[in-house]
């Protein structure tokens, strides 16, 4: 398990951090909590297949203002940086982001809200939109920070992001205010040996509407990354969320995204996640007011050695509220996924309605993927399903293409865009629909799988489709939305499964 063996990780790190005098005593005793309480291990469920254990803290520091990290690069690296590489300090400009962030904020468009932040450190907002207030949190938010959990098991890392925050963002969208852009927020990561605590709290208010995109970036640096986002929602409120992780091959991330929704109010909220060695993301959501609803999607896909580690937490906490989660992975290479999902359905909230899928495409012998799914129930009058698949390819789809005269590198190739299609499509923000297809079409090509000798990649070949319209056709074979190898729990690509049906509980 890991240990608090860095020297970085201490005290008077904490106080050296500045801010207003709430802030600063909100870190202390967010430390103190967090010094006095165990850290994790793989014997706990809820680290069960994980990677904690391998966790060295004493590679990483937390950064202090006007302090480059060790080993950190040079300011170059940064490009559009003042200070001193893995320091906090002034974000690159629009226009000097890594190339896919820029294309990224393009579709999104010119009249987003945009936030880009560098190392944690302060920012500018650019085009505030009226009813939209963007800026470091205040004191009404002191009682939320490290209380970043919404189910059983808090996760102690939102505790140590409470300690070692330096800037907590907050957006706040005023009572019936629809915003008409969506908001922006950029957390860019450039220092080697760094530890970074990127947070974020959204908050919409009675009657208020939001499209929030928050991309999570760094280069390739070896460094520890523990966001921390909440969204909270009011009566009525309607709020669109979507996190896209770019992380570099070689940093570790212990993400939570926890959201509360009041009475009668939607969350759509999706996770994306491409980048990272180990990269954890945990989603809690928390229906706390009758007739609330949460839709949880997200894609994920692994090579490499990469593991992606998600866990999702359902929790019903009012009557006749609804949930439904959509979770689709791919994992090729040497890379492993996890997932771990609960439904909670706590007594008195009758009514409930809440259904978890997971499934996973294995793409290599190599490569493998765990998923379970659990169910606590603790009234009458629910409807709770779940259902977890994982398995390659699947024989029968690979022969239908071929058969139809498509080569087979493209035909695995169409096959596994078409899985994570039907996922992507369902994006809270669908202007950016086309970006994060072209995104998992880039990450399949460096694969190297489902590539012909000398195609270049997906769509690559003459006439062949390319990453927008790879999903067209795997779709046109009735393969969009197919569950690929569908055996049940965990299996490698040698469970040769062919339309096995998921388990599943009512």
């Amino acid at each position: 398990m890991p240990t608090l063996g860095s020297p970085g990780f201490n005290a008077d790190v904490v106080a050296a951090l500045p801010g207003p005098a709430w802030l600063r005593q909100s870190r202390l005793a967010a430390w103190e909590r967090f010094v006095s309480s165990p850290l994790p291990s793989e014997s706990e469920e809820i680290w069960r297949y994980s990677r904690i254990d391998d966790l060295d803290l004493g590679r990483y520091s937390p950064l202090v203002p006007g302090a480059a990290a060790p080993g950190a690069a040079e300011p170059a690296a940064a490009p559009g940086a003042a200070a001193a590489a893995g320091a906090p300090g002034p974000p690159p400009a629009l226009g000097q982001l890594p190339p896919d962030v820029e294309d990224l904020l393009a579709v999104v468009g010119p009249g987003a809200t945009t936030l880009v932040t560098r190392n944690g450190g302060p920012a500018a907002v650019l085009n505030p939109q009226p009813g939209l207030q963007l800026g470091p949190a205040g004191e009404a938010s002191e009682e939320r920070l490290g209380n970043g959990h919404g189910g059983p098991g808090p996760d102690i890392w939102t505790v140590l992001n409470a300690a070692l925050v330096v800037v907590p963002w907050k957006a706040h969208v005023a009572a019936g205010c629809v915003l008409g852009a969506p908001v922006v927020i950029v957390h860019w990561l450039d220092g080697d040996g760094g530890a970074y605590f990127p947070h974020l709290e959204v908050e919409l208010a009675e009657g208020a509407s939001a499209q929030v995109l928050e991309v999570v970036v760094s280069a390739d640096i070896d460094a520890l990354v523990v966001p921390l986002t909440t969204l909270a929602l009011g009566p009525g409120a309607s709020g669109q969320f979507v996190q896209v992780q770019l992380l570099g091959p070689r940093a570790w991330q212990l993400g939570n995204v926890v959201s509360r929704v009041g009475r009668e109010a939607r969350l759509r909220c999706m996770t994306v996640a491409l980048g990272g060695d180990y990269a954890r993301a945990r989603t809690d959501s928390v229906l706390e007011g009758p007739g609330g609803e949460s839709e949880l999607l997200a894609g994920y896909f692994g090579t490499g050695t990469q593991m992606h580690d998600l866990r999702t937490v359902q929790h019903h906490a009012a009557p006749q509220t609804r949930s439904e989660l959509l979770f689709k992975g791919v994992v090729a290479n040497q890379a492993h996924s996890v997932y771990s999902g609960l439904i909670r359905v706590e007594k008195g909230a009758r009514g409930t309605n809440a259904f978890q899928t997971n499934r996973n495409l294995v793409l290599s012998e190599g490569a493998h993927a765990d998923s379970v799914p659990n169910l606590e129930i603790e009234d009458n009058d629910v409807r709770c399903s779940h259902a977890s698949a994982v398995g390659p390819i699947d024989e029968n789809q690979l022969f239908y293409l071929e058969s139809r005269g498509v080569p087979t590198p493209a035909a695995e190739r169409l096959i596994a865009l078409g899985f994570m299609d039907d996922v992507l499509e369902r994006s809270p923000l669908q202007e950016i629909v086309g970006w994060l297809q072209q995104a998992v079409a880039a990450k399949l090509a460096s694969t190297g799988l489902g590539t012909a000798p000398g195609s270049g990649g997906p769509g690559a070949a003459p006439g062949g489709p390319g990453p927008g319209s790879a999903a067209v056709g795997a779709r046109s074979a009735g393969l969009g939305s197919g569950s690929a190898g569908l055996g049940s729990g965990s299996a490698g690509v040698g469970a040769r499964s062919a339309g096995l049906g998921s388990g599943g509980g009512r």
